[in-house]
């Protein structure tokens, strides 16, 4: 009889998580130009910026930039494999900012820190508070996050008792520098949109008009690009098995999905400064519709003048469109079965040229 290896890695279960532990994780990754060429057939990107090398040196760049989610993604995906391989579901996202920009051939890679770990009642499962920040090359941080998953437990029904939450701020902060050259002559023909900062007002709706439908081949494709191998997403015969009945959609490729639809009626917000949280609110299957509104909740002066940021919120929600749903919460104050994903988060936005 053949001799069981141990050296397969089976991920980590949520009793192997200690407070203040470090993770250093592997497989740091050279951003190229068929990434972001495959990051717009998955998500129908449309944002010029990321788009054009020309605009983008119009705009004092030396190339364009990668879209922030993109780089979002790559990052991120080095954590599953220490974080969330035995992941139920991703909950939800706090405190994300984007220090600077990252260009094709940048090398990105992630370390992270446990900061919260509360056990279910049910003693099946508990929920992994990090914090993640990833840097480039030179070590500039590209990447700051705070996120919680829900991890299957190893031994089921041992309970520990802990539960430590970690508290979060509602925004970040708007520093005085943001790392965006100073901005002038925006061509708005190129970009596809006529609207700068001052045409934004707080307590506006936009009703984006499109809607993606996301195939299996969509979800699975992007999940590998992100060398993201949480098995919710990947092992269909391991997920027949369960209530889901099927793979669950990687959450950021709904986020990625929502951000390319708000793209008509924000076609200059193209940078995202800060995610300050994300819920969600509901699982997304193969085969679902993505539709999605974005609510103004703030416009907010910088002492630059030639950009302001806007706070939004983005409410993406499956099978159902904008302009036919008005609250997010049913009458027990829980999200309605729509709601895929709810986003706060700020963008940048050039002002009107004087």
């Amino acid at each position: 009889m053949s001799k069981i290896s141990t050296k397969i890695n089976f991920g980590n279960f949520f009793e192997d998580f200690e407070i203040g532990q470090k993770i250093v994780h592997p497989l740091p990754r050279t951003i190229s130009d068929g990434d972001v060429s495959f990051y717009i057939a998955l998500t129908g990107s449309r944002f010029s910026l990321n788009s054009s090398d020309i605009l983008a040196q119009e705009m004092g760049y030396t190339k364009k930039p990668l879209d922030d989610l993109l780089m979002f993604h790559l990052t991120f995906g080095k954590s599953v494999q220490d974080i969330s391989l035995n992941a139920i579901a991703n909950l939800g996202y706090a405190e994300v900012s984007f220090p600077n920009p990252v260009f094709v051939g940048d090398t990105v890679r992630l370390e992270t820190e446990i900061i919260g770990l509360k056990e279910n009642s049910n003693g099946k499962s508990g929920v992994v508070y990090v914090h993640s920040i990833g840097y480039n090359q030179d070590e500039n941080e590209v990447l700051n996050l705070k996120r919680w998953v829900m991890v299957h437990k190893r031994n089921k029904g041992e309970m520990s008792g802990i539960n430590i939450v970690p508290t979060f701020a509602k925004t970040q902060a708007i520093k005085e520098e943001i790392n965006i050259p100073v901005l002038k002559d925006i061509n708005t023909d190129v970009t596809g949109g006529n609207y700068f900062f001052e045409d934004y007002e707080a307590g506006e709706r936009l009703n984006h008009a499109e809607g993606i439908t996301i195939d299996d081949s969509d979800h699975t494709l992007a999940t590998k690009l992100y060398q993201n191998n949480a098995k919710v997403h990947f092992d269909d015969f391991m997920m027949k098995s369960t209530p889901m009945g099927q793979r669950l959609m990687y959450g950021g490729h709904v986020i990625s999905i929502a951000r390319s639809i708000s793209f008509n009626g924000l076609q200059n917000a193209q940078w995202i400064y800060s995610i300050n949280s994300g819920a969600h609110a509901n699982p997304t299957y193969a085969g679902d519709t993505i539709y999605a509104y974005t609510e103004v909740v703030e416009t907010i002066e910088h002492k630059r003048e030639d950009l302001g940021l806007l706070r939004l919120r983005t409410v993406a929600l499956k099978n159902h469109r904008p302009e036919t749903f008005d609250t997010t919460f049913d009458e027990n104050g829980k999200y309605k079965k729509e709601v895929v994903l709810d986003l706060d988060y700020t963008v940048v936005i050039p002002k009107k040229q004087k």
